[in-house]
């Protein structure tokens, strides 16, 4: 096993696709869609374009339909909290089971659980015979298959395009995901309001169809291969050990679970809006959702664009993120929260983008399930945790301080770990008010970095 922090994942070794290179030598300018030009990644993204407006169709529905059934933006908060319990109990098992077995059966096996778990919640709604408890049992098997499903799907990218094309794919499966979230909402909120939640599940379960197609119609033999993980004791522990003694994983994994925990609620908030605040049905819930998606979709498209992924840039994103979370909460009219949806749907996803990226470069392949699973686990997990204080918070205080106390925390996060990167890094925050000069800005300290994490944590930050 490889125990490098970016050994290559293409059959040939190149050093021009070492996942630090960007550090200190930024790569080309590469192409907004340059990593389609690789077919099986065009069939995975043809494949995750229906899937993913199914997914987004049925969180619409389930949304609205847990708010219809009991009235509480607690209840919403309860079932984002059971579709994501499994990912914080059972994360880091299913990048175990990454990196053991091929990535692509893994898929097959997850995506068609996925829809059969869609088509159930169908037959149920359909026929007038779901309750709330249908739907928490629901996004709580949906979430057991996403333990494996997500740290698979994050994995598998750099098997179909390689290390040189990485940044450039996690880039466009965002805009992909945000690109479906423009769709299904508002396909959904058309569903809903004229024939009601079950049709937007039925239209989910069959949608998993494309990329159970697009993965059995790949050439396997063009995959870059990843030498399997053998069984044996200790894996886990070796994936977080791994993690913990490398900065430029650690401290962009504890930043992205804060704001995952307590700054991506938006389920609760935005339903809450909608029907405390605004007093408006499924069709504006459905408008919020779209609008942000808009903004997440430039974001993701800026994103891939961009040459490299500098840590600096996910602390500042955070930072501005939780400000305009805080400017939107205290919105005093309708046009005003409008208006704020897309720069905070553009400035989430590059948290997100920059994240993912500088995470998946920075890992050894023999790594990258686990490396990720922790990292979904992280990022997603923390809603089991954060969602029903949220909600509790939303119920008690309102809507807007729920929203406050959210970009309140994501600030504080960005700051702390943002201070944390500059001392790991071996760096200090120098404020030079000179005319001319940049006023805040990190530099070296006294004496030259050795030659450990810390000298490649100062490049890349």
């Amino acid at each position: 096993m490889s125990t490098g922090p970016g050994a290559p994942s293409a059959p040939a070794p190149n050093p021009d696709d070492a996942p630090g290179r960007d550090a200190g030598h930024p790569a080309p300018r590469t192409g907004m869609f340059s990593s389609l030009r690789i077919r099986n990644y065009r069939l995975f993204f043809t494949g995750q374009v229906v899937s993913n407006t199914g997914t987004w169709m049925q969180r619409i529905a389930q949304d609205w339909l847990v708010l219809s059934l009991t009235g509480s933006s607690g209840a919403v908060g309860i079932t984002t909290a059971l579709q994501f319990l499994p990912m914080l109990l059972f994360g880091l098992y299913g990048g175990v089971l990454t990196d053991r077995f091929g990535k692509r059966k893994l898929l097959l096996c997850t995506q068609s659980g996925m829809g059969l778990i869609g088509l159930a919640l169908a037959g149920l709604t359909l026929t007038g015979q779901v309750q709330v408890w249908h739907v928490y049992a629901g996004a709580f098997l949906l979430g057991l298959v996403t333990v494996v499903d997500n740290p698979a799907r994050q994995a598998f990218v750099s098997e179909m395009v390689g290390q040189r094309d990485l940044r450039n794919a996690v880039s466009l499966n965002s805009a992909n995901f945000q690109s479906a979230r423009l769709i299904g909402p508002a396909v959904a909120g058309v569903l809903i309001t004229a024939f009601g939640s079950g049709w937007a599940f039925l239209f989910n379960g069959l949608s998993f169809l494309a990329p159970l197609t697009g993965l059995l119609m790949m050439r396997t033999a063009e995959l870059h291969k990843v030498d399997r993980v053998p069984r044996s004791k200790g894996q886990l522990r070796e994936g977080l050990a791994y993690v913990r003694h490398h900065p430029e994983l650690i401290w962009p994994i504890v930043l992205v679970g804060f704001i995952g925990t307590f700054g991506f609620n938006f389920p609760i908030w935005m339903t809450a809006f909608t029907y405390k605040v605004f007093h408006a049905g499924a069709g504006t819930y459905a408008l919020f959702n779209g609008l942000m998606a808009a903004g997440s979709l430039i974001g993701a498209l800026l994103a891939a664009r961009r040459a490299g992924s500098r840590l600096r840039m996910l602390v500042g994103a955070a930072l501005v993120f939780g400000l305009l979370e805080c400017v939107a909460a205290l919105a005093p009219g309708f046009w005003v929260f409008v208006a704020l949806l897309v720069p905070i749907g553009m400035v989430g996803l590059t948290i997100n983008v920059t994240a993912n990226s500088s995470v998946q470069m920075a890992t050894d392949p023999a790594m990258r399930g686990r490396v990720m699973s922790l990292f979904m686990m992280v990022f997603m997990g923390g809603t089991p945790l954060g969602a029903p204080v949220v909600g509790w918070v939303t119920d008690t205080y309102g809507p807007r301080v729920g929203f406050l106390a959210g970009g309140v925390i994501s600030m504080a996060a960005a700051a702390l770990v943002g201070l944390a990167l500059a001392r790991s890094g071996g760096l200090r925050l120098k404020i030079d008010l000179r005319r001319g000069h940049r006023h805040v800005t990190f530099v070296p300290r006294v004496g030259p970095p050795g030659e450990t994490s810390e000298g490649k944590l100062t490049a890349t930050v």
